[in-house]
C-alpha cells in the first residue's frame, strides 16, 4: 500500500543522531524503554509497539542498535521492527512472570558484550526510566555489577531533545492523524444523541477512526457528560446523556504511531448562560494562546498569559495546568508549557493546545484541544476544528 509513513532511512538516522548526543554526554550505552501504554522511546527508534511484554532499544556509542523484547514476541517483532537485530530477554517478560524453562535467552550482559566487546560499561543511561518496571531495573542493575559501581542514569532528555523537533515525514503522519480525528469528530457529532451512554459514544469514535485508517486511538478516549465533566483525566462511564447536559468529547486517532486529539464541549438542547459563558471563555483563551505563539517566544510567557487570561475571564478557580503540552508519538509528551519553562518555542515543535477549565464545586468542566505546529511567524493548526457553540437537539 502507498501509505504515508516514516522511511527506514529516518529510523537509521535517529540512531546516528542520538549516538552523537551520547558521545557529547559520555554515555557508552543508552537503553530506551517502553511498554504497551507508553511505547514512545522504543517506537521512535524501532517502530515496534510492545503488547503484553515490555521492550527496549539498546543503542551502543557506535554500531547498530538492538531491539530487546520478551520471550514470546519474536515473530511479532520481526514482522514490525525497523531494527533487524532482535534479542529475547527474560527481563522483558509479561507481568505474570512465566519462567520459560529450557528456552535459550539472552541477558543484558550477553547483549552488552555483543555491542561493546571486552570494553566495560562505564556510563549507561535509560530513556523512559520512570516507566521501567522493578523487574527490568533489577535485572539491569545486576548485570552492571561486573563493571563495578555503575549508576543507572535517567537519560530521557537525550531522546526528548531529538523528538521535540519534528521532521517532514513526522509532520505528514501527524497531519494524517489529524485528518482522521477531524472526520471522526464529524461522525460522532452527526450521530450522538440524548439517551446514549458515554461508553457508547466512545464506541462510535473507535469504530469510525479504524474505518478511516487509524491504527488505534491516541489514548483511552473519554466522553464526560453533566456532573463529572470536571475530570481532567478520565474514562467513559455508563452514564446516560440527558437533555441540558454539557458534554465534552475527547477524541484522538493514532496513525503510524503519531497521536492526534480534538476536545470540544457539546450542549444537548439550548445552552444556558452559564454553559455559554464557560464555553466562550475556553475558546477565547485558546485563541489568545495561539495568537501569541511562534518561534522565538519564551514558553513561560505563553503560560503566564494563559493563567492571567483565565483569571480575567472569571475562571481562576477552574484553572488546573498550562496551555500546551508536547504532542507526537504520545498525545502528551515533553515539553510542557508552564510558568517555569525555560526554553524558547522553535519551528516544528508540535503541541496539543489543551485548555481545560473545571469546577469541583459544580462538577462541570470542559476541554478545548487541538494539535498545532509552531512556525516562524505563528502556528499551523493541524486539527483546526471549529470553535463554536455546538448545540445538539436530538
Amino acid at each position: 500500500m502507498d501509505r504515508i509513513c516514516i522511511p527506514d532511512s529516518e529510523f537509521l538516522e535517529r540512531v546516528t543522531r542520538v549516538q552523537e548526543k551520547m558521545a557529547q554526554e559520555g554515555y557508552d550505552i543508552l537503553l530506551c524503554y517502553g511498554n504497551e501504554a507508553e511505547p514512545q522511546f522504543v517506537r521512535y527508534f524501532s517502530d515496534y509497539w510492545p503488547s503484553f511484554e515490555t521492550a527496549g532499544v539498546l543503542i551502543p556509542k557506535t554500531g547498530a542498535a538492538r531491539l530487546l523484547i520478551g520471550p514470546e514476541s519474536y515473530t511479532y517483532a520481526a514482522d514490525r521492527s525497523r531494527i533487524p537485530e532482535i534479542r529475547l530477554l527474560k527481563a522483558f517478560r509479561e507481568s505474570s512472570e512465566p519462567e520459560y524453562p529450557g528456552k535459550p535467552l539472552d541477558t543484558f550482559n550477553t547483549v552488552f558484550t555483543e555491542c561493546l566487546g571486552d570494553a566495560p560499561v562505564k556510563r549507561i543511561g535509560v530513556a523512559g526510566l520512570p516507566l521501567m518496571t522493578v523487574g527490568v531495573y533489577n535485572a539491569l542493575a545486576e548485570s552492571l555489577k561486573v563493571y563495578g559501581d555503575v549508576k543507572i542514569e535517567k537519560a530521557d532528555y537525550i531522546v526528548s531533545a531529538l523528538r521535540m523537533i519534528k521532521s517532514e515525514n513526522e509532520l505528514a503522519c501527524m497531519r494524517k492523524a489529524a485528518e482522521i480525528t477531524r472526520k471522526t469528530m464529524d461522525y460522532v457529532l452527526e450521530n450522538i444523541h440524548v439517551g446514549m451512554t458515554e461508553s457508547q459514544v466512545v464506541g462510535l469514535a473507535l469504530g469510525k477512526m479504524h474505518e478511516l485508517g487509524a491504527e488505534r486511538e491516541s489514548y483511552p478516549l473519554w466522553v464526560l457528560t453533566g456532573a463529572g465533566s470536571d475530570q481532567a483525566i478520565s474514562r467513559p462511564r455508563h452514564k446516560v446523556i440527558q437533555e441540558g447536559d454539557l458534554t465534552f468529547l475527547q477524541i484522538g486517532a493514532r496513525y503510524e504511531g503519531y497521536a492526534s486529539s480534538i476536545g470540544r464541549p457539546v450542549v444537548f438542547g439550548k445552552a444556558t448562560e452559564a454553559q455559554k459563558s464557560l464555553i466562550e471563555a475556553g475558546y477565547a483563551v485558546q485563541e489568545e494562546m495561539l495568537s501569541m505563539t511562534k518561534a522565538g517566544v519564551p514558553a513561560c510567557e505563553i503560560a503566564k498569559r494563559h493563567k492571567e487570561k483565565v483569571a480575567e475571564l472569571g475562571y481562576a478557580d477552574h484553572f488546573l495546568y498550562g496551555p500546551y503540552h508536547g504532542n507526537g508519538l504520545m498525545e502528551g509528551e515533553a515539553p510542557w508549557v508552564e510558568t517555569d519553562s525555560d526554553y524558547l518555542m522553535q519551528e516544528n515543535m508540535t503541541f496539543c493546545s489543551d485548555i481545560f477549565l473545571g469546577s469541583h464545586e459544580t462538577k462541570v468542566g470542559l476541554r478545548i484541544e487541538d494539535v498545532i505546529r509552531v512556525t516562524a511567524d505563528g502556528v499551523e493548526n493541524l486539527t483546526n476544528y471549529p470553535r463554536k457553540l455546538f448545540e445538539i437537539n436530538r
